[in-house]
């Protein structure tokens, strides 16, 4: 499995071999080994596994949870294609307010590691667009925050000549800058991550 290191500090995709044959394909979004190699430590201690189903154009975040305790997650798609987005929200971080994205599709098995405090959005690129999550904390509505994945100081590379669909919550996300006045954004603290917490 390879991985490279994205623009956000402690964020990384993993792209594992893909093995195919007449049947179909194989492969294995995680690896534990490959994890640990990258990231220094193993996988959180998985608490919550998830997934949704979208339709081409739908936009879903920019989501985040604030530290501590924050949330890590590990996100892969299962089948059609997404263009998933990692965004540093982290108040102190070294790489605050910068993104980057990968193409995850069921076919490539790419999968993306968000630290707690990073904020995470997709779009659909094809109908029945299905991504999974693995999560190190239970989902929680009101720990569950938002920003405007539209935010024009963001700059997020949404798909060109698309109108995004949006939940309504999404579509009223504050900005970057509006959550930051208000205190709404999460602080950048590695040593104290979930994710550096023994399994």
């Amino acid at each position: 499995m390879r991985h490279r290191e994205l623009a956000v500090t402690g964020a990384f995709a993993f792209e594992p071999d893909v093995y195919p044959d007449r049947r179909g394909s194989f492969a294995s979004p995680y690896q534990e080994s490959a994890f640990a190699a990258a990231v220094g430590r193993p996988l959180f201690a998985v608490a919550q596994a998830s997934r949704n189903v979208s339709r081409r154009g739908v936009v879903r975040g920019v989501h985040y949870t604030l530290v501590p305790p924050g949330t890590a997650k590990y996100v892969f798609c299962a089948g059609g294609r997404a263009l998933d987005m990692v965004v540093d929200l982290r108040d102190g971080s070294p790489t605050f307010g910068r993104w980057d994205a990968v193409e995850l599709t069921a076919g490539n098995g790419r999968a993306v590691y968000l630290p707690p405090g990073a904020g995470h959005a997709f779009a659909a690129l094809e109908d029945d667009t299905v991504m999974c999550y693995l999560l190190s904390s239970e989902y929680r509505a009101a720990d569950d925050l938002t920003l405007s994945v539209l935010d024009e100081d963001l700059a997020l590379p949404l798909p060109a000549g698309e109108t995004p669909l949006l939940s309504e919550r999404d579509a009223a996300a504050p900005t970057l800058a509006e959550a930051a006045a208000l205190g709404l954004l999460p602080r950048y603290a590695p040593a104290t991550a979930p994710s550096a917490a023994p399994r």
